[in-house]
């Protein structure tokens, strides 16, 4: 696929997931199967005030091809100004608008899916992007309302505020991360416009990512939480294998590691130990491995437990 976005196929996308989806998580689902990555979300005030760390979280690994930059805000001037910073970067295709994020910090600034409370002003921001943009594309990802559904309506107006495409999480503010996905509600969103919608929520197997677009017609998933300790399913997903043998799963942690290592250096490996966590559930002898990782900080040494483990372990 060239950086260019074609929706000829199924798309397959990796949400953004603050602390989980940094640049080595992205370059290795991406060499993996993922067809768009996406940076965690990043504050448009932070970009407007050249926040170092923001900045760092800009980079991209050199396979993510095409890449998305999602950016959060609520002020028109100040989303201009993040998007104008973002121009001067070069390896960017798409920005992205979060319309979408339940957390009480964000919303509390009137980003978010606080947005969603303020159509006119979410399509003027969703505009403003567009027009000042030097990028391929503009997406958007939003909720099913903030605390009742107006879905249809607020992605229509993503629609005629020049979106792209847009990625629909199925749940309103309100249902956080715990209320049932509404599959119903993305599924008359596709059918409302002409734009491609990208199906977003619960999405944590290859059979629930198949049977979700079969359901909704969207033109793709957008898979989170389903991919932490499980990046494996965008392979599932490209080649069509339901099975994943233990050999490909090692590869893909170890190569996970070693991205980690490359990119936080020492750090890296107490950054690690969440993965391995979630990496080793189902494992035989995990909890002895979570316990004795805790306490090792030598690279070589937590690369050689790893190695180990994942090497010869097999599945409950």
């Amino acid at each position: 696929m060239t950086n260019n976005l074609t929706f000829d196929r199924p798309i397959y996308v990796l949400a953004p997931l603050a602390g989980y989806t940094d640049l080595p998580f992205r370059s290795v689902v991406k060499k993996f199967g993922a067809d768009l990555t996406v940076s965690e979300m990043l504050s448009s005030n932070a970009l407007v005030h050249n926040s170092e760390k923001t900045l760092h979280m800009l980079q991209k690994s050199s396979v993510e091809d095409p890449y998305s930059v999602q950016i959060a805000g609520a002020s028109i001037d100040v989303v201009k100004g993040a998007v104008e910073i973002l121009n001067t970067h070069e390896g960017i295709d798409i920005i992205d608008l979060n319309c979408g994020c339940p957390v009480p910090k964000v919303v509390g600034h009137g980003s978010g899916s606080s947005l969603l409370l303020d159509l006119a002003l979410m399509g003027k921001i969703i505009r403003t992007i567009k027009d000042t943009s030097n990028k391929k594309m503009t997406s958007v990802k939003i909720r099913l309302g903030f605390e009742k559904k107006n879905h249809v309506e607020i992605a229509k107006i993503v629609e005629d505020s020049g979106a792209d495409f847009i990625a629909v999480h199925g749940r309103t503010r309100t249902g956080k991360f715990k209320a049932e996905v509404d599959y119903d509600a993305i599924k008359e969103i596709k059918e409302s416009v002409s734009i491609p919608v990208i199906a977003n929520g619960d999405i944590d197997s290859y059979e629930k990512a198949k049977w979700v677009m079969q359901h909704t017609g969207s033109d793709g998933v957008m898979i989170g939480r389903g991919a932490v300790g499980a990046p494996w399913i965008f392979h599932q997903l490209r080649s069509g294998e339901e099975h994943i043998d233990n050999a490909l799963k090692y590869e893909i942690i170890m190569e996970h590691f070693d991205k980690m290592i490359e990119f936080y250096g020492q750090h890296g490996v107490a950054m690690f130990r969440k993965h391995t966590h979630t990496y080793s559930k189902g494992y035989q002898g995990a909890s002895k491995l979570r316990d004795e990782v805790n306490r090792v900080n030598d690279i070589q040494e937590y690369r050689g437990i790893l190695d180990e483990f994942f090497r010869n372990s097999q599945m409950v």
